[in-house]
């Protein structure tokens, strides 16, 4: 992996050497501290030639900059100083870090006219400059560093001047336990199936041991003796054993139920017998999204230490085409008891499910459970890939889903639930069939799912739009995104930490 910035925090000054970094407000207005950076006014006079004019993540770079010894000076817009809220601190950062290049000492002013910029600001740019810096390079053998020549790029040492640099840094340590979550998100979607398979990605978890997470790992043996039908028949095709990865964070109090999250594993995705197309297979290296957004979030509660009880479970299977694959018309029968007829063996993520839901309710009896899943096409073909569906059976549940979803920006829409769609699952030779037809697949799909969490409070999350190819923006530019892991971060400390 490219080596990430380090960041550190100080007084609001004039840095001496290398990049510097300062903001500007709508209309080009600068503080008198960024404008000691600049004691030759060279950027009053280059921003009228670049018609920069202090918008909303504009940037105006000015080299050797006259009477000073930097190499740079750079000015970001920040646009109007009162709509700068946390994600805007965070896309600022991402700004930013997009401005690096080849820089390997960074100063950046951050004091801006008309704007209130606390220790909570200041974290949420450093958080920016660690998100759009992140890149997945390490099967690259030669790193081109722009210059023409192979060789690894030196990190970046940021050093943010700020009015509270204590008050920062105390911040950017939780942030900073959350970025992390993010980032090993990313990882764990952008790898390859061929080096994470189910037992890879189960020992990942296993690492979150150094952070105090308690991880357990079901085999094949034990999930057999459990009765989880449903999801070793999803796996019966691969010659790479399932595993399922029980992880638990006691930061609560003790008698406190803890709060669950669940997340579909499929490692790899040939659809089964019921084959995929051939032309962008490859992205169902990413049918594991659910999964690594869970293990990213018990990474960042972990790290921040948060006052809460949790469990996240993960089913880790690969779906595979071999003599031994279920077939369409197979019967299973799920840890629940429930009977399931598979009539497309490439709807397997809620097989998977089905199991790790129902293990998950009645081993920890949780407050309340989410999953998250790359379940469908159908929701892309819905939303499209700037929100993730949610369906829910808990109206206060969804509410504060979908505004912790509103302050990251990891942006979710309620889909509905019901019997006339609950009815489309119903099977003439099982308790139900794991597709419901052409039409509203999203929803079939959380319809199945709903039968396996009894009056639990629930919530299905389908990230197959958010989670790996979507659109890059100013805090990601990678395939795979990490989404769910501040979404679901910010609902457990609004609303469940003591």
């Amino acid at each position: 992996m490219t080596s990430k910035p380090s960041i550190s925090f100080a007084k609001a000054g004039t840095p001496k050497k290398g990049s510097v970094f300062v903001f500007s407000a709508e209309d080009g207005a600068l503080s008198e501290i960024a404008r000691g950076n600049d004691p030759a006014k060279t950027l009053d006079r280059a921003f009228p030639v670049a018609d920069f004019n202090g918008k909303f993540g504009g940037v105006v770079e000015v080299l050797a900059p006259e009477g000073t010894g930097v190499d740079r000076l750079v000015a970001v817009g920040v646009g109007k100083t009162s709509s700068l809220d946390e994600y805007a601190w965070l896309k600022l950062g991402g700004t930013l870090a997009a401005q690096l290049r080849k820089a390997t000492e960074i100063g950046v002013v951050l004091d801006i006219p008309g704007a209130t910029v606390d220790g909570a600001a200041a974290a949420a740019v450093a958080a920016g400059i660690l998100l759009r810096s992140y890149t997945f390079d390490k099967y690259k053998t030669k790193k081109d560093n722009g210059n023409g020549k192979a060789e690894d790029k030196k990190p970046a040492k940021v050093t943010i001047h700020c009015a509270d640099p204590v008050a920062a840094k105390k911040a950017f340590a939780d942030i900073e336990a959350v970025v992390g979550g993010v980032l090993l998100a990313r990882d764990l979607v952008n790898e390859p199936a061929n080096v994470l398979g189910p037992v890879e990605f189960a020992a990942q978890a296993k690492e979150l041991e150094k952070l105090g997470v308690k991880v357990e790992i079901l085999t094949e043996k034990e999930m057999k003796k459990l009765g989880m039908g449903a999801l070793l028949g999803v796996a019966q095709g691969s010659v790479r054993p399932p595993r399922m990865a029980v992880m638990q964070w006691n930061g609560g109090k003790a008698k406190d139920k803890p709060v669950a999250f669940v997340g579909k594993g499929v490692v790899f995705d040939s659809g089964g017998v019921s084959i995929k197309p051939a032309a962008g297979m490859e992205d169902m290296k990413g049918d594991m999204g659910g999964a690594a957004a869970v293990t990213g979030l018990m990474h960042a509660l972990a790290a921040r230490k948060a006052k809460v009880n949790v469990v996240g479970i993960i089913g880790l299977v690969e779906n595979m085409v071999d003599g031994n694959a279920q077939r369409p018309g197979d019967i299973v029968t799920s840890m629940s008891g429930q009977t399931i007829e598979v009539l497309n063996t490439d709807a397997e993520g809620r097989l998977v499910l089905a199991d790790a839901l129902w293990y998950c309710n009645q081993r920890f009896e949780p407050k309340f459970m989410v999953n998250l899943a790359t379940l469908t096409g159908a929701i892309m073909v819905a939303l499209g890939q700037s929100h993730a569906g949610l369906f829910s059976n808990n109206d206060e549940l969804a509410g504060r889903l979908t505004s912790s979803g509103a302050a990251t920006q990891e942006k979710l829409w309620r889909m509905p639930l019901g019997s006339e769609y609950d009815k489309l699952i119903d099977s003439k030779n099982a308790d139900m069939k794991n597709i419901g037809g052409r039409f509203g697949g999203s929803i079939t799909a959380a319809q199945f799912l709903q039968r396996f969490v009894k009056e639990t409070p629930w919530a299905h999350l389908d990230i197959a739009g958010t989670a790996m190819g979507s659109p890059t923006n100013e805090i990601n530019q990678s395939w795979g995104s990490g989404y769910g892991v501040r979404l679901l971060d910010r609902l457990v400390r609004d609303h469940y930490e003591g």
